[in-house]
């Protein structure tokens, strides 16, 4: 049987619309359809090989697939389906697809079916999320039965880390579960998978721009670089050797110190305070030690979204029984923050009412910008926000900031024992 002649250009159309249709038909040959834009040699073969008439138009010709399937049968002793099967590639029946589909379907989900995190709740809302099942859809699609299952092993590390031990570096994560140290880098189909579910486990929307991202990756213990997750603190002594040294005697002088978490995990500090204030801005943090030097109460500065060192140093403080309150900027971003503060450290805002946002002109230029944010410590704010569609930043507060931050006497760091035996004396 010699089918070369169905190799040639003159059928090529006629072929590959015969596939496209045998295809949606899972292989039956039944109904027809309209080839269009033929050659007149085109035409010519195909009319020859179907004995058909010519159309009103010369450039087409119609085609019934069950008389394709005849001609081929009593002419070359092989069908449409076998011919098609014979020249390659193999028909995608719609029966075949689906099944494949499935396949992979099951393939792609059994690593996350399987894993413990999905007796989580926020683990099978993850998975149920129309998003996430679009992008697993596009894994299936793609033949992609990887992915899925190192995103549940980035996963998996991250819920049996121990926080109280070292960071997990973020380029690690990524060899230990890909072998790709850039895996899990911003942009990356793996780190947009992990993101989402890291949202749903910490309760949050998913991440708008690079500062919530990392502050998303750092909120779960997870860093690019331990020395570079810093936290700025001013006149907040500890107990501890090392690192609690330099903050007691920092604090004495009333001098900034940039606390990386590196040096956290390295030397564990015990901070010393009844209440810490938190802002967001170090404009703030600056004005207050220039001002008022060891005179300022303790305060924390988050440099923008709070990083893994803020937030081991916030832990430590939180064990130690101090309370934190916390102010960042007027705009969505920062509610965002408050919110955050709140519920993760149960932070009273501070200085963040409707009050005292519109107590502060805003500036015309700088519109509020991003999706509106609950302040459900105050919802009055969020309505003057939407209602006035302005920022008010952190820095157009800064001498009403500074007087509540202003103590007598002045704050002292604890004056008697050493290392771990500090002394306190009482303010």
């Amino acid at each position: 049987m010699n089918l070369d002649r169905f190799r040639g250009p003159h059928y090529a159309a006629l072929l590959s619309k015969a596939r496209t249709e045998l295809e949606n038909r899972d292989g039956q040959p039944q109904g027809t359809f309209t080839l269009k834009g033929l050659t007149e040699q085109e035409v010519a073969h195909v009319q020859g090989l179907l004995g058909s008439v010519p159309t009103s138009r010369p450039d087409r010709v119609k085609v019934d697939l069950a008389r394709l399937d005849t001609v081929l049968r009593n002419g070359y002793g092989i069908g449409l389906f076998e011919l098609l099967e014979t020249l390659g590639p193999a028909l995608r029946l719609k029966s075949r697809v689906q099944e494949e589909e499935r396949r992979l379907r099951a393939q792609v989900l059994a690593p996350a079916l399987a894993s413990p995190l999905y007796r989580t709740d926020w683990f099978r809302a993850w998975l149920d999320d129309r998003r996430t099942r679009s992008a697993i859809t596009q894994r299936v699609n793609r033949a992609d039965t990887d992915g899925l299952g190192h995103a549940v092993r980035v996963l998996e590390a991250i819920e049996a880390h121990d926080t109280d031990s070292a960071p997990l570096l973020l380029p690690h994560l990524a060899v230990q579960v890909t072998g790709d140290t850039k895996a899990l880098d911003h942009g990356r189909p793996l780190a947009t998978l992990v993101q989402s579910a890291l949202a749903e486990r910490s309760g949050r929307e998913r991440p708008e721009g690079a500062e919530e991202r990392r502050a998303l990756w750092e909120e779960h213990d997870v860093v690019q670089d331990d020395l570079a997750s810093r936290v700025l603190v001013l006149n907040l002594p500890a107990h501890g050797d090392v690192l609690g040294a330099w903050m007691r005697e920092a604090a004495e002088h009333g001098v900034p110190l940039q606390v990386t978490l590196h040096q956290l995990v390295r030397f564990p500090p015990r901070p010393i305070a009844r209440v810490i204030h938190v802002c967001e801005n170090p404009a703030v943090l600056r004005q207050a030690a220039e001002d008022l030097g060891p005179r300022a109460a303790p305060l924390l500065c988050t440099e923008g979204w709070p990083s893994a060192a803020f937030h081991r140093l916030a832990t430590a403080a939180r064990t130690a029984g101090a309370h934190l309150r916390y102010h960042g900027d007027f705009d969505w971003p920062g509610m965002a923050m408050t919110l955050r503060m709140t519920e993760r450290y149960g932070a009273r805002p501070w200085r963040m009412s409707a009050a005292d946002y519109l107590a502060h002109p805003c500036a015309e230029r700088h519109r509020l910008e991003g999706n509106a944010r609950p302040t459900p410590w105050d919802p009055d704010l969020a309505t003057a926000m939407r209602e006035r569609g302005h920022a008010v930043f952190e820095e157009s507060l800064m001498r009403t900031l500074l007087e509540d931050l202003r103590v007598q006497p002045p704050h002292r760091a604890p004056t008697t024992g050493h290392g771990n035996n500090v002394v306190v004396r009482p303010e």
